[in-house]
């Protein structure tokens, strides 16, 4: 078992909390209605921690614990088999994992426990980030005038998750399945982000979904 100390981060549940665009919905608005071409969700409140490692000691721990194996090759991402949970590479010996919130900390730990006096490291990143999903069909048109990133389906294939940029700030882009992609992004540009989306995606019509 690690020696590091732990503790769960999420304040208990009498204590009313909010998403990161719980602020922007009032400010800007979630547009819904008829005849949109892009659809936006946030996936808030969810798990976000970092691994770091060796890739042979994590992924023996990673599959006993979670069920998936780490990503084989760079910028892959690996869901499991209900979509809920994923695992992508960010560097050579760097993975974000996404769980269900809740779920981060009794991972982590299971994780320490399993891993015991092996190198690594494991951060709960899950107040400092969200998740903005983008489906529709006009999802890919728009990050095509919104990333510098090649986001051609010969390019970016399902499976997939770069870091990049969005309009002026730093993302990871991914792409889970056919139909959607997503934003992971530091809460402090959430608002930026989703103002610029629903800007951005206005000839399209949006339809946000709360």
């Amino acid at each position: 078992m690690s020696n590091a100390a732990t503790f769960d981060t999420r304040t208990d549940t009498a204590i009313p909390v909010e998403s990161p665009l719980a602020y922007s919905y009032r400010r800007s608005g979630a547009p819904r209605g008829s005849g949109y071409r892009l659809k936006l969700r946030e996936r808030a409140m969810q798990g976000h921690l970092i691994l770091r490692g060796g890739a042979i000691v994590l992924d023996e721990a990673v599959r006993e614990v979670l069920g998936i194996s780490l990503p084989g090759k760079p910028q892959a991402l690996v869901l499991d088999a209900s979509g809920e949970r994923s695992i992508q590479w960010l560097s050579p010996d760097e993975w974000l994992v996404i769980v269900p919130g809740g779920e981060e900390f009794p991972l982590e730990t299971q994780l320490r426990e399993r891993l015991g006096d092996a190198h690594f490291a494991i951060s709960d990143v899950s107040g400092g980030q969200t998740v903005l999903e983008l489906s529709g069909e006009a999802a890919r048109e728009l990050l095509m005038k919104t990333v510098i990133y090649d986001v051609h389906p010969s390019n970016f294939p399902v499976g997939k998750g770069v870091t990049t940029v969005f309009a002026k700030a730093t993302t990871i882009l991914r792409r889970p399945s056919e139909e959607r992609w997503e934003l992971v992004v530091r809460r402090s540009f959430a608002d930026y982000c989703y103002r610029w989306l629903l800007d951005a995606g206005s000839e399209y019509g949006v339809n946000v979904e709360q």
